[in-house]
């Protein structure tokens, strides 16, 4: 087996690791990766203390980001430094490597592994973990590269945020009609979770915003949810999301459904229903695929391109390979036929599962299968607003909001994260949000630029 010689987390000296041990590498470093190595860490502490077994984590980023709090962090009620989790503090028995794999040899047992800043190489493995997420699903749009942006990631998040901002303030300084319509006009298309959220939580924080503005007010605005199914939220069920369609109306949002984007080049907004109009701010959340990295191997995928699992979270026909999440197609154990949905709910408990089982199986003890039934969902629309649908119970508004709250509260990882995110909505009790726009961020060296040739 090719082995890379790494020095064990946390040591100070430069010693190499046992070449005997078993090394376990992680692609991938979102709920999967973050909630398996935490598991492997209480389960296999011995073994890592002892040297006789070592974790390897492959992931561009050194943090895991939780995303059903990106909407919350573009609308200023949560810092975006608190939606995301460092990997090297709570992940300290193992190593973290930053950059992407761009090829997985199953039948030698290596990875071939590229990082941000340096030359690719290959990593020897003896139990790999494919847990590389997703990214956004596009589409041949004309335009959509250059116009759109996602919401997928912190930055995407915090752009969004400082754009509408920006925009705000670019409408208030400029006298021009059509820049003004333009830049007072926002689209997203998608209406499941992420963009009805995204949505939702951006215009309720320009709301807050338009308060200090001399001449723009809600009424110059105008928000578009375009969705080319019949409906928005599906996780919720056909009652609730019609009930957050006609929410959402009510706050002056355009819904339209059964309606796609045909072309945004330059910002012309075409849609299918024949509508046409300019807008400077185009979200994309109409989906996820896997990662690319599926792709890149030679491990077997299934029809919808993703690694194909077993209820086990074994990699189906081979040995030694164990994948969740996004990246995964995993057999739905309580509803025989149907895969489980790509979503943090199964995430997190797969990944549970699957470091248990990788831990069996160093072990030699028998694997046993993931089963987790689908308990609902829940959704915020805003501060003090919402949708929910748990068990059969159907909550909208204040409740729902509150259910929200309270459900992605426990879920987010590590304690510190917990009470820093409550110490963000409690200050949020008595003083009103930011509505500063510090777009200047994304070119920090503009003005100095300037200055230098000024």
């Amino acid at each position: 087996m090719l082995v890379k010689a790494f020095t064990k987390p946390g040591s100070k000296d430069g010693a190499e690791v046992n070449r005997n041990s078993k090394h376990i590498v992680v692609v991938g470093g979102g709920y999967v990766g973050l909630y398996t190595v935490l598991r492997l860490q209480h389960t296999l502490s011995k073994e890592l203390r002892d040297g006789s077994v070592r974790i390897t984590v492959l992931t561009p980023e050194s943090h895991m980001t939780y995303q059903p709090f990106l909407p919350e962090a573009a609308a200023g009620n949560l810092s975006p430094r608190h939606v995301v989790v460092p990997l090297r503090r709570v992940l300290r028995k193992a190593t973290i490597l930053n950059g992407k794999v761009s090829k997985v040899n199953h039948a030698a047992k290596t990875v071939t592994f590229a990082p941000n800043v340096g030359t690719p190489h290959e990593i020897g493995y003896d139990i790999v973990v494919m847990a590389a997420g997703s990214i956004s699903r596009t589409l041949p749009i004309p335009g959509l590269a250059d116009a759109a942006i996602g919401f997928k990631t912190v930055g995407e998040s915090i752009a969004l945020r400082n754009r509408v901002l920006e925009l705000l303030d670019r409408a208030e300084s400029d006298d021009d009609e059509a820049l003004r319509r333009r830049a007072l006009t926002f689209v997203v298309i998608g209406g499941g979770f992420a963009g009805v959220e995204a949505l939702a939580e951006l215009e309720d924080m320009a709301v807050d915003a338009v308060r200090y503005y001399r001449t723009v007010s809600r009424e110059d605005m105008r928000w578009v949810l375009v969705e080319a199914t019949d409906r928005i939220l599906p996780e919720v069920g056909p009652e609730m999301g019609k009930w957050t369609a006609e929410q959402l109306r009510e706050r002056g949002i355009e819904v339209k459904m059964n309606t796609r984007l045909d072309s945004c080049e330059g910002g012309l907004v075409k849609l299918s229903d024949g509508s046409e109009f300019e807008s400077a701010t185009i979200v994309w959340t109409a989906g996820v695929k896997p990662s690319p990295v599926v792709n890149a191997g030679d491990l077997p995928l299934d029809e919808r391109g993703r690694i194909k699992t077993t209820t086990r979270l074994t990699v189906a026909g081979v040995d030694d390979a164990f994948s969740a999440g996004d990246v995964a197609g995993v057999p739905d154990v309580t509803n025989p036929g149907q895969y489980c949905a790509p979503n943090a709910q199964h995430a997190v408990r797969q990944a549970k599962v699957l470091a248990d089982n990788i831990t069996r199986l160093l072990h030699g003890e028998e694997l046993v299968d993931y089963r987790h039934k689908y308990v609902g969902s829940v959704a915020g629309l805003g501060l003090h607003k919402g949708v929910a649908n748990v068990y059969g119970v159907k909550l909208r508004g204040l409740p729902a909001w509150f259910m929200h709250r309270t459900y992605h509260l426990s879920r987010v990882p590590t304690l510190n994260r917990k009470v820093r995110v409550m110490a963000d909505w409690t200050l949020a009790l008595f003083f009103k949000r930011e509505t500063v726009s510090l777009g200047e961020i994304e070119a920090p060296r503009t003005e100095f630029r300037e200055a230098t040739t000024s």
